[in-house]
């Protein structure tokens, strides 16, 4: 059935809209309406060559549609919260649980501005005792004041991919010279965010980022444009790294810190994104048959990356996603995550907050990576990443260094995750990626 046009209001000033007004289901402008664009065939005995159909200003990542007139496809669920017994998780309370006590309070900074948490964090506040906190009073803490809901995909099955992630240490200088060359750039001022819910609630979770060009939005350039050289981005540059592949695998990473020569270091952090999506390298390289799927672990991929130099920047730049830092307090106890508060060694978890909401406690069963030792822990959900999307899907945080980084790059283990709610807290009532 073909959905009834629903009349809107059409901003003056904001062209550059229409297209994703169309996508929402509202009727055409009332003056002017664009004409279709011609659909050409190639045609060995075209007296002129064909002429390519119109592109539209805005570059927008929506499910296609088949006319102006329908609506945009709603997002397919990704997953739910099932309510489940304390006897599912898989040896549950047999691991001393106050790290993540400890990892659970950072979360409170911003949990503890909502009702429904202020009391739970301030229970959990007085279990801390600077003589060291009794594992089993934490233990009975999280057992007696939330209630266990296992994650499952849209298809209903409770297994997904459990990768890891770590702070790295980039060699750096805080001026170009010598092998320092490669920059790590500070967000653009001609960078823009529309969050188009504000002006469409049919596009809610949809953003545009791109910058204004004329009187219309167009894309940002993308990662190879930026890579061969970028104007508006010249003076931005927080530092300069000796080694391409590392700037590369900081902007996977998210975060890291950098040394300058004098033994001196700063930390940097996600800032922004250029608005392309995120692309597997490590998938490019397998279906060219660069890599066997067993070689693109993280040091896998360095190692081929310095051995082809020739090929390296082709790949690399076919991830059109670029990452954009700031520099950060030195006294921070770790990198920031999409929380806004510090991540814990071995205790936070990038999670898709579409499905799970940030800043709760997660049971996580898995293996070490490379092992079948069981890794069975409580984490907290901090932080999300560009490649970690799906419910029971999850980046685990090592921490910071080249040991962490070694164990990281290995980790691609199969995983169960159950997600810890206060009694009483209903999981369907929640917003995505708020708790």
């Amino acid at each position: 059935m073909t959905a009834t046009p629903r009349a809107c209001k059409w901003l003056p000033g904001w062209p550059w809209l229409a297209p994703l007004a169309l996508l929402a289901g509202c009727a055409a402008p009332p003056e002017k309406t664009a004409p279709a664009c011609p659909v050409c065939v190639a045609c060995n005995v075209c007296a002129a060559p064909a002429v390519p159909p119109v592109q539209p200003a805005v570059e927008v990542n929506l499910p296609p549609v088949t006319t102006t007139e329908t609506a945009p496809a709603a997002e397919k669920v990704r997953g739910s919260l099932v309510r489940a017994s304390w006897l599912a998780l898989p040896d549950w309370g047999s691991s001393d649980a106050t790290p993540a006590l400890a990892a659970f309070l950072q979360s409170c900074a911003v949990l503890a501005l909502r009702n429904e948490w202020r009391e739970v964090c301030a229970e959990g506040a007085r279990l801390v005792n600077p003589a060291g906190s009794d594992p089993a009073a934490v233990t009975a803490f999280f057992q007696n004041r939330f209630d266990p809901f296992q994650i499952l995909n849209a298809d209903g099955s409770d297994s997904g991919t459990i990768t890891g992630y770590y702070e790295p240490l980039l060699q750096g200088s805080r001026v170009k010279m010598g092998p320092y060359k490669y920059p790590l750039y500070a967000p653009p001022p001609d960078l823009i965010t529309v969050d188009l819910a504000e002006v469409y609630p049919d596009l809610k979770n949809r953003r545009l980022r791109g910058r204004i060009v004329g009187n219309k939005l167009v894309p940002y350039p993308d990662r190879a444009d930026i890579e061969h050289g970028e104007p508006a981005l010249r003076g931005l540059e927080i530092a300069w790294i000796d080694d391409p592949v590392e700037v590369f695998f900081l902007h996977i990473q998210g975060s890291g810190q950098v040394q300058f020569p004098d033994g001196s270091r700063i930390r940097v952090g996600y800032a922004d994104q250029n608005g392309h999506p995120f692309r597997s390298v490590a998938s490019l390289l397998i279906r060219r048959g660069e890599l066997r799927a067993e070689r693109t672990s993280l040091e896998g991929m360095k190692a081929w990356a310095r051995k082809n130099p020739a090929k390296a920047a082709a790949y690399l730049n076919a991830n059109p996603s670029y990452v954009f830092f700031k520099e950060l307090p030195n006294d921070l106890s770790g990198p920031i995550g999409t929380l806004g508060v510090p991540l814990t060694a071995e205790r936070s978890l990038a999670v898709d907050a579409k499905v799970v909401p940030l800043g709760v406690p997660v049971y996580l069963a898995t293996n070490y990576p490379g092992s079948g030792q069981e890794l069975r822990r409580l984490m907290v959900a901090q932080d999300t990443g560009g490649a970690i999307f799906g419910a029971v899907r999850a980046d685990f945080f090592w921490g910071f260094g080249d040991e962490a980084g070694a164990v990281a790059g290995r980790m691609k283990q199969a995983g169960r995750m159950w997600v810890l709610l206060p009694k009483g807290y209903d999981p369907n009532a929640l917003k995505p990626g708020k708790p």
